[in-house]
Order: C-alpha cells, then structure tokens, then sequence
C-alpha cells in the first residue's frame, strides 16, 4: 500500500474479525532495535484512559482485544506481533493506532525494511505497507485501524515524530508533567513483584506483560519526566485517574474537583504472582524422598504413551491457567475467552476416522474458535502425511487451525512438514508449530517473571515445568543436529567438504534452530527477550543466505552466531570452531570516553573478580587488536593490557573456551549440551557482572556495532 492510502478489511478477508500486525526492521550492523506500542482513541483522536496505552510493561488488555505478543527472528532481523481481537474492541474506541519508537539516541533512519504487515487470524498476509523514507525520527505511527459504518479498515499512515515516544504519546491526550521528581521515583515502584524497577534497565519487573497497572511514565518510555493522562470531557474522572482493576494507576488527574489526599508517586496494582527460584528447605528426612508431582513422569516404554501423556498434560494446564492458555494460542489467531482442550477426539476420515493427540476450543461471545493438536516427542520428527489428513479435516468441519507440536524448532523458509492447501476451500485453515523448548519458555516467563492471577495457577505451571524438564518426558526441545552432522565434521576435519554440499546446508539449518532454542532458554533464565542477530544482505531470502553460511563453514570449518538480550548494550557472539573442537563465547566491551586507560582496566578487573581465572581479556585498539591474556594472569597487573604506544582504547574483548562434544547431543558429551553449558558459563559468571562497569561509563560511547567490525 501506499502512504495515506486505506481499504476495509472484509474486502481481504471473509474472516477479518481477529489479525496480527507486525512490524518489521532490519540492520546490516545487527544492533538495531524498537519498541511497538498500541493506542486506543476516541472518536475526539484522544485515549479514554490510561489503559487505553498498551507497550512493553502494559501488554495485554483484559477482554483479549489486544496483546503484545513480543518480537521473533526473521530472516533479516526482527519482527515485533500484535494481536488484535477487533469483535472485542470496545465499542466508543473508533481508532486503533499502531506506533513504535527508538530509545538511547538512536533513530529510524539507522533501520532498514520498516514494514508494517496485517495477516488474518489463518496466517494469511491482507496487505503490507513499507516506510522508505525514515532519516531522524525517533517514533513512528505506522499505521492505523479504524471504524467506518461498523466496519474496520486500515490507514496506511507512515508519520514519523523526532520527538519520540513522548511526542507521539502527547498528541494522543498523555500529557507529560515535567519537574516532578518525586512522582518519577514513585513511577519506578512496580506492583507485580514488589520490587523497584527502573525501565532503563528492564528489570524482571518491568518487564511483565499486565503485572501492573500501565502506570505510563516518561521513565517507561525512556526518557526523564512523568506522564499522566488527563481526565476527558466524555470520560468520567474516575476512570481517567485508574487502572482497569480500580486501583490509583496515575497523579491526580488534571480536574476542578478537589481530589483526597494520598502519597505523591506512589502506584498500587492487582498484585501477581510469581514463585522464587530459591526452593523452601525440605522436610524430608533425607535426599532419597522424592516429593510428590501432580504429575509423574514413569519411565515409559513407548513414544505413544509418552505423547498421550504430554499433550494431556500440557492441554489441561492451558485450559485451567488462562495467562498459560493466552499466551501460547494468541499468535495463532485465538481469541481470549473460555477455553476447553480435549485429547484422543475421534473425527471420520473417508473409511476410517483419525484420532489427532488434542482438540482446543476457545469461545467469546458465542464464537467458537478450534484447532485441532498434533504432537511428538522424544525428538520424532512430523509425518507430512499425518499433518495432511488434520489439514483436510479441519478445513472440512470448520476449524480454524491445526498446530503441531514437537521438540524440532521451526525456521522461515524451511517448513517442518510439506502440505498442500486446497485453494478451491472457501474455509482457510492455518498451520502453526509450536516446539516443546517454547512451551517450557512461556511457563517460565510467567512464573518466575511476569506473574500469573493467583498460586494456585503458579504452582500448576511449576509443575508443568517439572514435568517437561524431566529427562523422561521426551519434551527437551531440540537436541539432534541431524544426519548430517557427523560426515559435515568429518568432512572439515579431512578436509575433503567442498562448497556447495547440501549437507552442510543441512548442519546450518540444524544449528540456527540450536540457536534459537538457546535463545529461548537463556530468556526464560532472564525474564528478557533474546533473540539471535541477523546481518543478512538487504533482499536476501532464507535459502541464499544458509547456502552462503554453508560455504562458510566449509570454508573456515566454524558455526558462528551472535544472541543479543532485550536492555543489553552489547552482542554475545558465539562460535564452535570444528577443526579444533573449541567453543568461544566472547563480548566486546566499550571503553569509557576521558578516563585514565590504567583506571579502566582497574575497574574492568574488579567487576571480573568473581569471573573464571581462565577467562581471555583483549584490549582493543582503532583498527587492531591490543594486548591480551587470561585474567589469572592480569590480575596482579592490570597496566598489561596497555598498549605500548599510548594508542586510544575503543574496548575489550571478553572471552572463554570450551571443549566440545563429539556426540550427535543425547549424551552427556554432546555438542548441544556443550553449547548450552558455555553459554550458561560465560552469561552468569561474565556478562552478567558487566553492568557495573557499563553504568559508569560515560553518557555516549561506543555501541556495540561500532566494536563489531573487530570481529
């Protein structure tokens, strides 16, 4: 589409009701980044409420209408989803305006490819509209969704603000109170855990997704001064001045009435609920007492018990913890309503019926939304066949989607299972996968990080997230690097892999979905988004680029990638070099502008006290590398990674190896478990102590992208 332009959604889709929006960016440096934000306005263009602003720490209406269903990787970089509920949207709200914005000084014009994509709730793509021509804006409405005679249509809008968030946000009836202090701190304090949480770090508290009333701040949005959000002329003060659950979410609204007295700054929210990762100290008389599970997990001899089992457990939990159920299902199109989740449902199938592992149905508002579930574990791959069949008999008796689920990791441009779609079928039936690692990721989010309603709902997702770790369970994610792994390696060591063997394309596809699945897990760890770094070519599509990366290796005999954590100023590259069987996790650091060289490499050493002795510190200079070492050996003297000449120090490089496994990744030797163990090793006793170094670095250095060329 074009900028301005607008078309009415029923004229794309007969089923136009529910739709994901997705915004999209690329980089060539890899460190680009947005945040997305959602408003609700009236028909006067102002929000009704403070509710009404939905961003990172305020993600999920409560009726379902909308939810923030966070960034995934893409070929190119990332896309941040939206799902937009539209039978649920409330009926005085006329405008949904979808935005994002920039953060830390940076700006539009330093991304390429912004794209704004709106697909119905089958997957299917309506439309996509590009911004070509962003420079220094720091905030963007991309596009909006409005009502006309009962009916929604889509705005191509493309406005861009250098004023950022703020700006946008006050054109939209937040107005920003500048010079409150007090009320600034306040804004800091967060219900859902009880802990204080700046946004400028994204801590675990400010990160959950509906813990706390939005409680919109300028602080939320990166900057210095508190927002609040006057009270309208056509809505009452009361519901200006709360949160949906009644409780004070803002200062005292802008209003002739006298208000009570209360606390300046201070916030209450419904309270969620999360569970410590320190574990109670046990009652049992020894280690041999095993506590009792809800969910046991005995040694089963066949894969088909273990599926039976893992879907039952996993469909009951969805259904009875909603926050759980939402969370996995809102991607695909599912509204928030009452969900009911059946197992081994018998449907006809020409001469005999077919018993898919699990049936999901969501109901709002007398809608029925279904799926049918089909899983495996214990690393089985999909059988296209059996997928084909749920395909057909799904679009044949109504169902709006069919969702596999498995251990394997899914990537863009590389389907799990081959399926044809009759395009005759005026009913559209779409297919989603979910892996186990993803499943697992989601549960502890919400348990340890965000907060689900009540600890009953906790203590049902601990156990869940018991019984998928179990090695038992035949849920661990993926954890084969295929059959080509072993004659890729055998290859680069005898050197006898030449370019262009499908195989090592094979070895590349295998070790993106380990990525990912590290990704996942290291998130889930954090209580953040992590996601891999993509520096593709600008245009490139999925298969060229993995054919490059397999030249690559069968060139240099390396897989590399690099993970970056959502807040987190620097890139985690990752190698697993196959000649010598080495794995290197490594980090650049920015230097400090105007410090003494000797004091910074002092207070480098002494965040690094805690670090493993044989961690590698390398200091780097303008176009070359500078002094080295282990920091068992630089310790006592720190003026060693000085260069001789008095050269400037742009950084360090912060780095540590590992030997890794030989196996295929089901022993304790694998190569998958080496890779976890490394990264694991090097997050929490290096990077994970870095901050107070970075926090006493000067207001604008280095970023992480000016360091990456050293690579």
């Amino acid at each position: 589409m074009a900028k301005g332009a607008n078309i009415g959604l029923a004229a794309l889709s007969d089923d136009a009701g529910s739709v994901v929006v997705g915004l999209s960016w690329s980089s060539a440096a890899g460190d680009g980044d947005a945040d997305v934000s959602v408003l609700l306005v009236d028909g006067d263009g102002k929000v009704r409420s403070d509710s009404d602003f939905y961003f990172y720490n305020h993600a999920a209406a409560e009726d379902g209408s909308v939810q923030l269903l966070g960034k995934v990787p893409t070929e190119n970089g990332s896309e941040d989803r939206i799902s937009l509920d539209l039978t649920a949207i409330p009926s005085d709200v006329a405008t949904v305006v979808v935005a994002a914005s920039q953060y830390g000084g940076a700006c539009f014009g330093d991304l390429d490819d912004l794209r704004m994509t709106v697909t119905d709730r089958s997957g299917e793509a309506l439309l996509g509209f590009s911004i070509p021509d962003a420079t220094i804006e720091t905030a963007f409405i991309f596009g909006e969704l409005y009502r006309r005679n009962d009916q929604w249509k889509f705005r191509a809008v493309g406005q861009g603000y250098e004023t950022g968030l703020a700006g946008l946000a006050t054109d939209f009836g937040i107005t920003v109170d500048e010079g409150e202090d007090e009320d600034v701190e306040g804004a800091e304090i967060q219900g859902g855990g009880g802990e204080e949480a700046s946004a400028a770090g994204r801590s675990e508290a400010a990160r959950g997704a509906g813990e706390t009333s939005p409680g919109v701040t300028e602080t939320d949005l990166r900057a210095s001064d508190a927002l609040r959000i006057p009270a309208q002329a056509n809505a009452s003060t009361d519901r200006a001045a709360s949160a949906p659950d009644g409780t004070a979410a803002v200062p005292a609204p802008l209003s002739d009435t006298p208000q009570p007295a209360r606390r300046r700054g201070t916030r209450t929210a419904k309270k969620k609920v999360t569970l410590p990762k320190a574990a109670k100290k046990s009652l049992a008389e020894n280690d041999s007492w095993k506590p009792a599970r809800l969910f046991p997990v005995p040694s089963y001899k066949s894969d088909r018990e273990r599926e039976v089992r893992a879907t039952s457990v996993l469909l009951s939990v969805m259904a009875e913890v909603p926050e759980f159920g939402r969370r996995l299902t809102a991607g695909f199109g599912a509204p928030a309503g009452r969900m009911q989740t059946f197992t081994e449902v018998s449907l006809p199938h020409g001469d005999s019926p077919k018993r898919p592992d699990g049936v999901i149905r969501t109901e709002r508002a007398g809608k029925l939304w279904t799926a049918l579930v089909e899983t495996k574990t214990n690393g089985n791959p999909l059988k296209s066949e059996q997928v084909q069949n749920y395909m057909d008999i799904a679009a044949r008796r109504g169902y709006e989607a069919v969702i596999t689920l498995s251990n394997d990791v899914a990537l863009e441009g590389s389907p799990l299972v081959e399926v044809k779609t009759d395009g005759r079928r005026k009913h559209k039936v779409s297919l989603w996968h979910l892996s186990w690692a993803e499943v697992a990721h989601q549960a502890q989010m919400l348990i340890r990080h965000e907060g689900v309603g009540n600890a009953a709902h906790a203590w049902l997702l601990q156990e869940l997230l018991h019984y998928l770790q179990h090695e038992n369970s035949g849920c661990h994610g993926f954890q084969n690097m295929g059959p080509s792994w072993v004659p890729v390696r055998n290859g680069i060591d005898g050197e006898t892999l030449c370019q262009g063997d499908p195989r090592a394309v094979e070895v590349v596809e295998s070790w993106e979905r380990l990525i990912r699945q590290v990704c996942l897990r290291l998130g889930g760890e954090l209580g953040q988004k992590a996601l891999p770094v993509q520096r593709a070519k600008r245009g490139s599509d999925p298969k060229s680029r993995r054919t490059e990366l397999a030249d690559r290796l069968c060139e240099e005999g390396k897989l590399s990638a690099e993970l970056r954590v959502d807040g987190a100023q620097s890139i985690l590259s990752l190698t697993a070099d196959l000649r010598t069987g080495k794995i290197r996790t490594s980090i650049d650091v920015p230097a400090p502008d105007g410090a003494y060289p000797l004091s910074v490499a002092k207070r480098l050493l002494r965040v690094l006290d805690d670090a493993p002795a044989d961690l590698h510190v390398e200091t780097l200079l303008e176009g070359r590398s500078g002094p080295r070492g282990t920091l068992e050996r630089l310790r006592p003297e720190p003026g060693d990674l000085l260069p001789k000449d008095g050269v400037a120090i742009s950084g360090f490089r912060l780095s540590l190896f590992k030997g890794m496994g030989s196996s295929r990744g089901g022993t304790e030797s694998g190569f998958i478990r080496s890779i976890d163990e490394a990264v694991d090793r090097f997050y929490s006793s290096v990077v994970a102590h870095l901050g107070q170094f970075e926090q006493r670095r000067a207001p604008r250095v280095a970023s992480a992208a000016d360091t990456s060329g050293a690579h």
